[in-house]
């Protein structure tokens, strides 16, 4: 079984992890509860909290995958493999103090409508709702940033084996022109980019003046 299959990414001791999918990382009560007996009941050695703000349950015998799946709730798992991953946001104005912008709203907005969404290369967005980018908005493919005249959006960064920060694209839009955005950069990302090559590479081999003219000629 090759990574992906059923949801799963295969460990260094033959076992498999599984993270199901709670956007942004929102969780209920009963969700943990659910979780926790899932884990009990196939006797998973290890729930980790990742650095994405996903609950990944590592330990899983390949048998008991399906049966697994068929027990969580929401159960559906996280996406892997070329295509948007699990967005990361911070609580922005619903409930800190500092936030500028409804860093949660655009978040999952944001999932409902392009997690899993097939690409050249993994994506990786962040959502911030203000300048402290507790979403590390700086290094992820595709950031939002929360300021008072609305969303400043950035464009190719990652953390990977050659890292580089993301570069500023547009600003002050609102969350229904940040979500139009986005569609733009992936779609045009999907059509035009080299199987394994990640956003900011892209940007960098057609040039940034370019990928802007492509995606929004009219921003500021």
């Amino acid at each position: 079984m090759k990574d992906g299959d059923k949801g799963a990414v295969q460990q260094k001791d033959g076992t498999y992890a599984i993270v199901p999918h709670f956007p942004l990382g929102l969780i209920t009560p009963a969700d943990l509860r659910n979780v926790a007996a899932v884990a009990e009941r196939y006797k998973v050695p290890i729930l980790k909290i990742t650095s994405a703000a996903r609950l990944a349950m590592v330990g899983f015998k390949e048998e008991d995958l399906e049966s697994a799946w068929q027990e969580l709730n929401p159960g559906v798992g996280h996406a892997v493999g070329l295509c948007v991953r699990s967005i990361k946001a911070c609580p922005g104005t619903t409930v800190c103090r500092l936030g500028k912008q409804d860093a949660l709203g655009l978040g999952l907005a944001l999932d409902e409508r392009f997690h899993g969404f097939a690409l050249p290369n993994k994506c990786k967005m962040g959502v911030s709702g203000c300048m402290n980018n507790c979403a590390e908005t700086p290094i992820k493919d595709l950031g939002f940033v929360g300021k008072k005249d609305g969303w400043t959006v950035s464009v190719g960064g990652n953390a990977a084996s050659r890292p580089q920060l993301a570069v500023e694209l547009c600003q002050g839009l609102s969350q229904a022109e940040s979500l139009d955005l986005a569609a733009k950069i992936l779609h045009y990302f999907k059509e035009n980019g080299k199987k394994s090559e990640r956003l900011g590479r892209f940007i960098d081999r057609i040039g940034f003046d370019s990928f802007k003219a492509a995606v929004c000629p009219d921003a500021s």
